[in-house]
């Protein structure tokens, strides 16, 4: 009796207990996931699979985490509120590794992100001759190692002065151009009342002197206007406020001045290495550390291999392993000099999951987030390797993904749905990949669901001439691309896909690029105003009350004045984790009572903006409105909410977001990069009529991509490798995708070839 009671124990333990979430969309979800398992979560975008795995299980392990450490430590953590949830049991520690980039800082580079470049400094430290010193001798983020002209970051950056000023005009008229120097501001006052020049003379008839400490005069203490402060010359100011910062920190103007009136060059002193001649000195095997950085990471691994040190044995081999690990994941082409801030999201991704496999922990949750994106079918294989192996030592693997390849590798699958938004929210089926299959849910009818070759592919009107490409990897690329129709550019990754591509079109003036990348904007920002959607509402809404348009906007004179039109309110906690909560003013709506009397059908401006777009399009007969709403339908985003933050968006939504504004503009070709990023099997063939549509309204449509239900849809395929990095970079196949599978050797014509006989 004791051991059956002993054995229910276990068994109740051995899985994550999810009782009553209603997180988003989730309409009171109960589900049972089994632990030490690979559990793949599927259904149509926007169905709740991330509310139910991050917003909820990933969420609440986190936060339980959180509050075991001090109020002090907490104050550094972000805040995570408790999901909408009766019950959680039998949760474990949640690793979320998911598709974010890396940031931008200049410092970071893969190989600080991995640490293999701190073993390669020890590796150095240990056995370069001449001996250096300590291992942060050869550190370009330590005074000891990095470069005294660039500091460390390997180029320098060159001010163009007449991007600062109108040297035709005087201080007070204006002279600077800098943002934030209007006149009397207080960075103006501090260059105009110095006392080194007169505010009233022209900047072209400054002495040598004058227009020396206008521009580079070094911080100096003074005192001005009757205040102790410190003088900087202009240029010293702007590169202390605006070039020590990161780029993608910085609000858009301030970007773009940056872009404008800065040009960055490779540091002469160290030819872009980063570090000094004392580090670069200190060699192996005829290799410096910059050397060793610079090199193919597969490369690299051969070369750490071949070195024959006993004393530094145990170090040589967690650098191999680490190496290898990122050869086996599919990054053998980077370097470990390669900034984290110009990684895709997959690769970041990958790069994440290296430092979990070698990791002595067990019985952790590892949450992923389509680990399979920007993955040729080749390397798909090897990424499932991967998630079984973190299984295998005794974790729980959750994956939320769309490729078939994944789903047909899960222990157990949950497919969320039946639709999307407030159609979605509800499990359809757990149970096992057969089950699935027979279950008759959308997922499971579309699994085995393959696009055909085209009968008859469209015939070119003429085409784009790409002569002698050399970006990064690209080996002196000469192609044809066909106009008129749509052509595929496909390949493994690394292979110069994007290089070839946006290296050589995306600054064309008839080239629309519609991609992944965040899409700038405050809290505030929603479909609604993104697509200019609101406008059109705005003035439907002042028409039926005859009333003022600014009154619906959230930011102008309509919003709540307590949440300024945001429906939230943030209470800083001092040491503890400042906490964001419901507007008690206006109960998340983030307009006055007044405004929320005015109604549009029984409608008022909150309920307009909680509508899907699906929804939005029944409601709304203003014909502006409508068109915008059917071209959001078009792209598969009926399901958002038109007052959902653009913050919240996945990579794929928001590159299908731009792709509904582009449409309405004139364009005569469209570069999209993986757009089937995020879409359910069910999407992808809505997205080959989209593609189809745009095509035969004239346009030349060149997708990226490596989903075979869009090669073989393709009217013509520019295939790219046959490797990556230095394994690749040529033209290995160009022709239809027919001719690729019955004609090409390629990896992608065996993947096709499968794909379409199966």
């Amino acid at each position: 009796m004791n051991d059956e009671r002993q054995r229910r124990l276990a068994d109740s333990h051995d899985v994550i207990k999810v009782r009553g979430a209603r997180e988003n969309n989730l309409a009171d979800v109960s589900v049972d996931i089994p632990k030490r398992h690979l559990t793949v979560f599927t259904g149509v975008s926007g169905s709740g699979k991330s509310s139910l795995v991050f917003g909820t299980i990933a969420a609440e392990s986190q936060r339980l985490i959180n509050e075991t450490y001090s109020a002090f430590l907490q104050s550094f953590m972000p805040n995570v509120g408790r999901p909408d949830v009766d019950a959680l049991h039998n949760l474990s520690a949640a690793i979320v590794v998911d598709q974010e980039r890396m940031g931008a800082n200049a410092r970071s580079t893969l190989g600080t992100a991995t640490d293999a470049f701190t073993l390669l400094r020890i590796i150095f430290s240990r056995l370069g001759e001449p001996h250096v010193g300590p291992s942060y001798a050869f550190s370009f983020n330590n005074a000891a190692g990095m470069c005294p002209e660039c500091e460390g970051l390997g180029r320098k950056s060159d001010i163009d002065v007449d991007e600062l000023v109108d040297r035709e005009l005087s201080l007070n008229e204006g002279a600077i151009t800098v943002p934030n120097f209007t006149v009397d501001s207080w960075y103006w006052k501090n260059l105009a009342e110095s006392g080194f020049f007169d505010p009233d003379v022209k900047l072209k008839d400054y002495t040598e002197q004058q227009w020396e400490d206008f521009l580079h005069k070094p911080a100096t203490k003074m005192k001005i206007g009757g205040m102790n402060t410190t003088y900087e010359g202009l240029v010293v100011k702007v590169q202390r406020i605006y070039l020590s910062k990161d780029r993608e920190a910085m609000q858009p103007h301030i970007r773009a001045f940056v872009d404008r009136a800065v040009t960055f060059t490779t540091c002469r002193a160290c030819g872009g290495s980063r570090l000094n001649p004392e580090a670069l000195a200190a060699k192996i095997k005829g290799r410096n550390i910059a050397d060793c950085a610079s090199m193919q990471i597969n490369d690299l691994a051969g070369f750490i291999r071949d070195i024959d040190a006993p004393s530094a044995a145990p170090l040589l081999t967690a650098l191999s392993e680490t190496l290898d690990s990122l050869v086996e994941i599919g990054l053998g082409y980077l370097s470990l000099d390669r900034e984290s801030g110009t990684l895709s999201g997959g690769e970041a991704q990958r790069v994440k999951m290296i430092r979990h496999l070698g990791s002595p922990l067990t019985d952790i949750t590892y949450v992923f987030d389509e680990p399979t994106v920007g993955l040729h079918p080749h390397d798909i294989q090897r990424m499932n390797d991967l998630l079984l192996r973190l299984r295998d030592k005794g974790n729980t693997v959750l994956v939320v993904e769309h490729k078939p390849e994944t789903i047909e590798i899960a222990d157990h699958v949950v497919d969320i749905g039946p639709g999307a938004g407030t159609n979605g929210g509800q499990i359809c089926y757990t149970g096992d990949v057969a089950g699935l299959r027979a279950s008759g849910t959308l997922t499971g009818r579309h699994l085995d669901h393959r696009a055909r070759l085209r009968d008859e592919v469209r015939q070119p009107t003429g085409h784009i001439s790409i002569e002698g490409a050399t970006l990064h990897n690209l080996q002196d690329v000469s192609v044809d691309i066909p106009t008129g129709v749509l052509t595929v550019v496909t390949g493994v990754a690394g292979s110069g896909k994007s290089s070839l591509i946006h290296g050589s079109l995306s600054k064309r003036e008839d080239v629309n690029v519609v991609d992944q990348s965040a899409i700038r904007g405050s809290r505030r920002s929603n479909p609604a105003t993104y697509t200019g959607l609101l406008d059109p509402i705005r003035t439907a809404f002042a028409k039926a009350n005859g009333v003022k348009a600014a009154l619906f906007s959230a930011n102008s004179e309509g919003a709540c004045p307590n949440c300024k039109g945001i429906g939230l309110t943030y209470t800083d906690l001092a040491m503890m984790a400042g906490v964001a909560s419901v507007c008690e003013e206006c109960e998340g709506k983030r307009f006055t009572p007044e405004v929320l009397t005015y109604e549009l059908r029984g409608k008022n401006i909150s309920d307009v903006l909680g509508l899907s777009v699906a929804e939005a399009r029944d409601f709304f007969t203003e014909r502006q409105a409508r068109a915008i709403l059917d071209r959001l339908v078009d792209v598969g985003l009926g399901y958002l909410s038109l007052g959902q933050p653009l913050n919240t968006l996945s990579g794929g939504e928001r590159q299908r977001l731009k792709l509904a504004i582009r449409m309405a503009e004139k364009a005569a070709t469209y570069i999209l990069d993986e757009p089937t990023t995020g879409l359910h099997l069910a999407d992808v063939d809505q997205l080959l009529a989209l593609l189809d549509r745009l095509v035969d309204d004239g346009n030349t449509v060149i997708v990226i991509e490596h989903h075979q239900a869009v090669m073989a849809h393709a009217d013509w395929i520019i295939d790219l490798g046959p490797g990556a990095g230095h394994d690749g970079g040529q033209i290995v196949f160009t022709g239809t995708p027919a001719d690729l599978v019955a004609k090409g050797d390629t990896l992608t014509a065996q993947h096709l070839g499968k794909y379409v006989s199966s």
